[in-house]
Order: structure tokens, then sequence, then C-alpha cells
């Protein structure tokens, strides 16, 4: 392979190295279609996907060549095109994970532009976010893969929302598929049916350029407003060049993929990334990592398929620390976790169970994916990595009058990142033109306002010290607070509602809520929750408690402080996970600059060693008394 394409990355030191060739020079593929081409001339007869039906390691997986995945995705994309699709228009995808789904993300990619849409979003926003994006033509799950997302299919296409629907059959589905609906002005059909009357060799509509949109993608997880952050095909290739560039993906990897494609992780590390170097990706069932039954068979599974590569959120790394490793794993070299916070205790117990090295990683979706990686064998503790080849990244103090002030090296601000992968901006509109975008604010002179928190130390290390954004992360799971606050709001006696993260063991945030009643209220804490659970756009984002107060905290301008009630809601969360410690005499939550620690206080000559052991479970920052934070 080029030189060019591969130079030496074995390092932090390697970056400058690197960067010395601009990245226009080192030949990477103009779009996401070039880059599967490329992987089909290189290595037609090489596996490129097994995709399993299940969670079960002896199930048998459907397999395809780089070579039939270029045909398929050709005459998926031709299936599009003959159903009206063109180089500005929106397929929107809804559905769980299956073999025919990775297809047609390549191929809306190749014929217009690829909106995945999480299909456990409430219909009404699913709705809204087809709206945004223009999508008429829907690619979605049948009723035998997922049942609700087909009702939410059905419906869009009653109501009119739609002029094609283009339907989708498990992996290795049995027997034939009942009779689909028909309806006035819509086509519905199966996608494999409409492919199989296309031309395999050639798109026959107008082929993408690297400045072309590829892909949507909506932020903020279950908020009922989220953003549609627009990629074009030179972000995508140049985010999955730099991931695949490093040593997380050697040349005869075998990678894992079980995280959802309406993300962007799913999308860039398990499809993309593995294109560039040829790799065999092996696909769990249509659940993912949130099928409880892929946990006791995933070892066997490594050992059956040979897998050397992974990515998860914290969350599946300490489920798979508590099961037994009882197969041969030795084919696993690089496990890489981001999205969210990486609890110490999460890290110790899977190494030490595994023997396996968490990689940690940082990416947001306006960047693309991924922005910084810990080098294999370089990282740094309490870092997220270091950036990425050609992303260069910087720490500004915000001003009153917000100007951008830049920071040394070791001093908290927000964090910047700038570079070939960062977006054009989200979806504002439909013009005369196609899709209108705007940056909303999240950029300035090319430069991205992350929203985070951090300090970069001298060597160019990313170490995150808290969120200058709400979103509340569960398990990797983004929710919008407001999505929390507006459902409590619909209940006539709430006036007031704030949500905000609470620490938890388990995923790492839960959403827990704050409400102020109307005068002679009476609705207690217990049926505003029950409440809120009915009426949540998705279970995820229904609150794990309500508090009523009597007034909301608000900074000295009226504007509503969060930071009280996150640190409320810590102080609740780690004296739960103290509370048969004898020697904790007290624990509470303070807010110090914006940034929430917890102090614990400790009986005289108390053993500490019980109490840190409980809290190295949580990444809140804490300390004994005033002795330094944690």
């Amino acid at each position: 392979m080029s030189d060019l394409l591969w130079p030496a990355y074995d390092g932090p030191g390697d970056l400058a190295a690197i960067e010395a060739v601009p990245l226009a020079e080192r030949g990477l593929p103009a779009t996401t279609y070039d880059l599967l081409v490329r992987a089909a001339e290189l290595w037609p007869d090489q596996v490129a996907l097994s995709v399993l039906p299940g969670a079960r390691p002896c199930t048998q997986p459907v397999r395809r060549t780089f070579g039939a995945l270029r045909t398929d995705v050709t005459a998926v994309a031709n299936a599009l095109h003959a159903v009206g699709v063109r180089r500005g228009d929106a397929v929107a995808l809804l559905s769980p994970n299956c073999d025919e789904l990775i297809t047609a993300t390549l191929a809306a990619e190749l014929a217009g532009i690829a909106a995945p849409v999480n299909s456990s979003l409430s219909e009404e926003v699913v709705r809204d976010l087809m709206r945004r994006s223009g999508a008429r033509v829907l690619v979605a799950a049948g009723p035998e893969l997922d049942p609700d997302a087909w009702k939410t299919a059905e419906d869009l296409a009653n109501a009119g929302e739609l002029d094609a629907l283009l339907v989708l059959r498990p992996t290795a589905p049995a027997g034939s598929p009942d009779p689909l609906p028909l309806v006035d002005g819509v086509l519905i059909a199966h996608l494999s049916e409409v492919a199989a009357r296309q031309p395999r060799g050639t798109f026959v509509g107008d082929l993408p350029r690297s400045s072309d949109l590829a892909a949507l993608f909506h932020t903020g997880g279950t908020t009922g407003t989220p953003k549609l952050a627009a990629h074009t095909h030179a972000n995508e290739v140049a985010d999955a060049w730099m991931i695949a560039a490093t040593g997380a993906m050697s040349q005869d990897s075998v990678v894992f993929a079980a995280l959802p494609l309406f993300h962007v992780n799913a999308l860039v590390v398990t499809v993309l990334a593995p294109l560039f170097k040829g790799l065999g990706v092996v696909w769990a069932g249509p659940l993912g990592y949130r099928d409880p039954a892929l946990y006791p068979n995933f070892w066997r599974m490594v050992q059956r398929f040979r897998i050397s590569t992974m990515s998860a959120v914290p969350t599946v790394y300490a489920l798979l620390a508590e099961c037994p490793v009882d197969a041969d794993i030795s084919s696993l070299q690089n496990a890489v976790v981001g999205a969210s916070p990486l609890p110490h205790a999460v890290r110790s117990r899977f190494e030490s169970a595994t023997g396996v090295p968490l990689i940690e990683g940082y990416g947001l979706t306006e960047a693309t994916c991924a922005s910084a990686i810990s080098p294999p064998g370089h990282g740094r503790a309490g870092a997220v990595g270091r950036r990425l080849p050609y992303q260069q990244m910087k720490v500004v103090r915000v001003t009153t009058s917000s100007d951008w002030v830049d920071l040394p090296s070791g001093e908290v601000g927000l964090l910047a990142i700038t570079g070939p992968t960062v977006f054009p901006g989200y979806v504002s509109g439909r013009g005369p033109q196609g899709l209108e975008l705007d940056a909303m604010g999240k950029l300035r002179d090319g430069w991205l306002d992350t929203g985070d928190l951090a300090r970069l130390d001298a060597d160019g290390f990313v170490h995150l010290t808290g969120r200058a954004k709400d979103l509340i992360i569960r398990g990797g799971h983004n929710i919008d607070p407001a999505v929390v606050e507006n459902t409590l709001l619909a209940h006539p006696e709430v006036t007031g509602a704030q949500a905000v993260g609470r620490p938890d063991v388990h995923s790492g945030e839960v959403p827990v809520a704050f409400v102020t009643l109307a005068p002679g209220a009476i609705a207690s804490a217990e049926e505003l929750q029950a409440w809120a659970r009915r009426h949540s756009p998705e279970e995820a984002a229904a609150p794990r408690t309500v508090t009523i107060l009597d007034a909301l905290p608000v900074t000295s301008l009226g504007k509503p402080f969060k930071p009280a009630l996150r640190a409320r809601a810590s102080e609740e969360a780690i004296e739960a996970a103290l509370a048969d410690l004898p020697q904790v005499n007290g624990v509470t939550g303070l807010v110090d600059g914006g940034a929430v620690k917890v102090v614990i206080g400790l009986a005289d000559g108390a053993d500490e060693a019980p109490v840190k052991r409980a809290l190295d479970r949580f990444t809140v920052p804490w300390q004994f008394d005033t002795q330094e934070i944690r």
C-alpha cells in the first residue's frame, strides 16, 4: 500500500511528520462510494461483512465480499434513483441493524443523502426529522424485523408524507414475507425486490463529489427538537482514514460492530474505516449491544470470529467485565471506548478480567465522529486521547463579550476543533438549491465550539473536565434535558421544570428532574414521575426521580442555574452509595467555578479504603474534606 496513504503512526510523536505532508496529497478517495469501489478493486473476494441474525455465536452469519458489497450498493442506489432520489435529496432510514441496512445506508449516500433515524424515537419526532430533511423516500424495517418501526412507517405512508416506502427484511429471513399494504400514491415494496430489477455494474445517476452532502445525523438522541448535522463525503472519508491510520486497526484486524447505524460511530468506525484496509466486520444481531442475550455469548463470539477490534460505550464494558471469560479471546487486541466518561472502576475491572487494554477516544457528531484517540500503548491517565492527524485543537476562555481568548496548556476552558472533519452546519431549511445549512453559532472562523470543558497538557493530550452543554449522557446515549422538561411542563400543575444528569454506576448518568408547582397543586413527586414515564417520547428520557421545590435555582440575571441542581443530584447519588459505610459522616455537593464536586466527611481515624472503592464507580469529582479532588 502507498506510504503516502499509510504513514508511520506508532505514537503521538508522529503527528508532526504526518502533517508535514498536506492531506490533499495523501490520495484519499473523494467520496464514500469511491472508498467502496477502491476496496472492491483491491480485495474483491475477501469477506467484507459477516452479519449475524441474532446474538447466539453458533448462528450462521450472512457473508458478503467487498466485490459483492459494491454491486449490491450500486443496485440499491439505482433502485433509489428509480423512485426519484437525486443528488440533493435525503433518504430516511428507520430500522435496527440488519444486512440490508448496511447496503441501504451506503447506497443512500451514493444516490442522494443518507438520513438515518433512531427507530425508538416517537412517531412525532420521526415525522419532524423527516420533514426537516425533506425526505420523501423512507427505507424502513418491515413487520418481521421491527413492528414498532413498521407501524411508524405505515402511518407516515397513510398520512401522505411519503412517495416511496422501501421495506427491509431481517438478516437471513425465514420463508416468504406477508403481502405489503397498498396506499394510494405511495410505492410500497421490499427493497430487495426493487433492487433486483436494477443495473448492478454502474450507477445510472450523477456521481457525488467530495464536497456534496453524504449524510444527515440527528443530535440529542431523545430530544423533541433534535438538530440535523450535515456531513460531506470529504468529512466522512477523512475521519474514516484518520481512524484507520491509528494502531487500533491493523492490516489483519477483524472488527466487531454492534452500535446502531443511526449513530456516527457505527457508520464511520465500523463501516467506512474498515473499507480503507480491507478488514472484515462482524455485525451483531439487530439489537446489538442492547440485546441482553449478547453478553453471556460474547467471549465465544470473539473466539469464533477471531475478533481483534471493537468499539463500545463504558456501560458495555461494565457488563462485559462481569461476564466470565469462557473462551480463547487472545485475538482481541484493541477495545475502544468513548461517547461518555469512563469510570476508573470500569477500566480496572474490564482490563483485569480480560487483559485487554481499553483505548479511550473522543468525538462528536459535529466533527463527523472521532477527533481524539489514545495511541495504543501510549495512553495517558485521565486523558481521552490526543488529536487525530490534521485536526487541530485549542482551549479558549469565552469573555463576557463572547470573544474567544486562547489559553495555554494546562488551563481549563472551552474545547474547540478545526480541520477537515468539522461539519458545514445544521439543516435550517430547504431552498431552491436544496438543503440550507446554518452553523447556529457552533462555528467561529472554522473552529467548532464543542460545548465541552477541557484542558490540553503539554503534549496535546485532551483532559475533559466537564460539559458546557447540558446534555445528559446515559450509557453513551445523548438525552436533551429539554425533552424531560417539556414532558413535565405539559402537566397542568407544573409551573417550572429543569432536568440534569445524576451520576449512576451502571449508565454513567440518568436523567432526574426538579419542578415547581402551581399554588394549591396536589400532585406528588411519584405521580409526576409516572406522568413523565407515560408521556416521554422514549423510555430512556423518563426521569429516574422527580423532586418538587419551592423555587428553581437561577443566576443573578434570572437564568436557570443547573450546576446547583447537578450538585444536589450528585450529592444524593454519592450519599446513597455510601449509606452503609459508618465512617462517613456527611456528603455535600458543591459548585466550584461552575463545576460540580462532592465533599465526603469522614470520622476521625476512619478507614478510607472502603469509601474509595465505592467512589471509584463514579466519574463525578470528589474529595475528603479539604483534600485534593479525585
